[in-house]
C-alpha cells in the first residue's frame, strides 16, 4: 500500500459529490466515516459528546459554493412558487465564493448552520427542520461558551418544536412525538419556563403506554420529579 493512501485510510474524512438542489450545480463536501465517530455522553438536550476531536454534527450542512444555498438531508426538493427568485435574491446575489469543504472549526460549522437556517426559512422548510438547524447552532454556542447566544437558538428551537407538534409535519422525519414533547420539555426548562415544561412532561407520561421509546420516557420522568422537588 502507498503511503498516501494509508493516510487517506486512516482520515476520518472523505468527499463527496452533491448536487444542489436550488441552483441543480455540483459541488464537493466533507462527510465523516461513521466508525470514525465515538460518541461519550449526550446532553440533556442529546447534543452528543465525543470522545475524539471529530465532530460528527459539524458537517451535517452542505453549502453549494455556487449559489450559497445550505441545506441537510432533511429538506425536501421541493421549492413552493417564488421560493427560488426569493433565495437568489437574499442569497445568491450577494454570495461571496467560499467553499466549506475540508475540515471544519466550530465557527465554521456555525456559519454553515446559520446560513441553511437563513436558506430553509426562505424555502418555507418544516418547522421541525427548522428546529432542529436552531438546536444544533445551540450546541456549537454551548461549545463555544457563549450563553447568551446558546440561550437565543434554544428559543427559537423550542418555538418551532412547538409549531412542529401543533402542525404534525414531524410525521414524516425521523422525529416522534415524545421526542418532540421531550424536547419542547426540556428546552422549556432551560429557558426558566416551568409552565411550559411541565405541560409537554405530563403529555410524555400519559402517553408511555403507547410508546415504546422506554428511554426517553424514563429521562422525562427523572426531569419532571427534579423539577416537582426543586419547587
Amino acid at each position: 500500500m502507498r503511503i498516501e493512501d494509508y493516510i487517506l485510510e486512516l482520515s476520518p474524512y472523505y468527499e463527496k459529490q452533491m448536487d444542489c438542489i436550488q441552483c441543480k450545480k455540483k459541488f464537493k463536501t466533507t462527510k465523516v466515516r461513521t466508525k470514525s465517530l465515538k460518541i461519550a455522553a449526550s446532553d440533556f438536550d442529546f447534543r452528543p459528546i465525543y470522545e475524539n476531536d471529530v465532530n460528527g454534527y459539524f458537517y451535517n450542512v452542505f453549502v453549494c459554493e455556487h449559489c450559497g444555498f445550505a441545506f441537510t438531508d432533511d429538506f425536501s426538493t421541493y421549492f413552493k412558487p417564488g421560493a427560488n427568485d426569493l433565495i437568489r435574491q437574499k442569497i445568491t446575489d450577494k454570495w461571496v465564493h467560499h467553499d466549506f469543504s475540508g475540515e471544519r472549526t466550530a465557527e465554521q460549522a456555525l456559519q454553515t448552520y446559520q446560513l441553511a437556517l437563513v436558506s430553509g426559512q426562505l424555502k418555507d422548510e418544516k418547522h421541525v427542520t427548522l428546529a432542529g438547524l436552531s438546536l444544533r447552532c445551540a450546541w456549537i454556542y454551548r461549545t463555544l461558551n457563549k450563553k447568551e447566544a446558546e440561550t437565543r437558538f434554544i428559543h427559537l428551537a423550542r418555538d418551532q418544536y412547538i409549531s412542529s407538534f401543533s402542525t404534525g409535519d414531524y410525521a414524516s422525519s425521523n422525529m416522534t412525538e415524545i421526542r418532540i414533547c421531550y424536547l419542547v420539555a426540556v428546552l422549556s426548562r432551560q429557558l426558566g419556563d416551568r409552565d411550559q415544561a411541565i405541560r409537554y412532561f405530563s403529555t410524555i407520561i400519559e402517553q408511555q403506554r403507547q410508546s415504546n421509546e422506554t428511554k426517553i420516557i424514563e429521562m422525562a420522568k427523572d426531569a419532571w420529579q427534579e423539577m416537582r422537588d426543586q419547587q
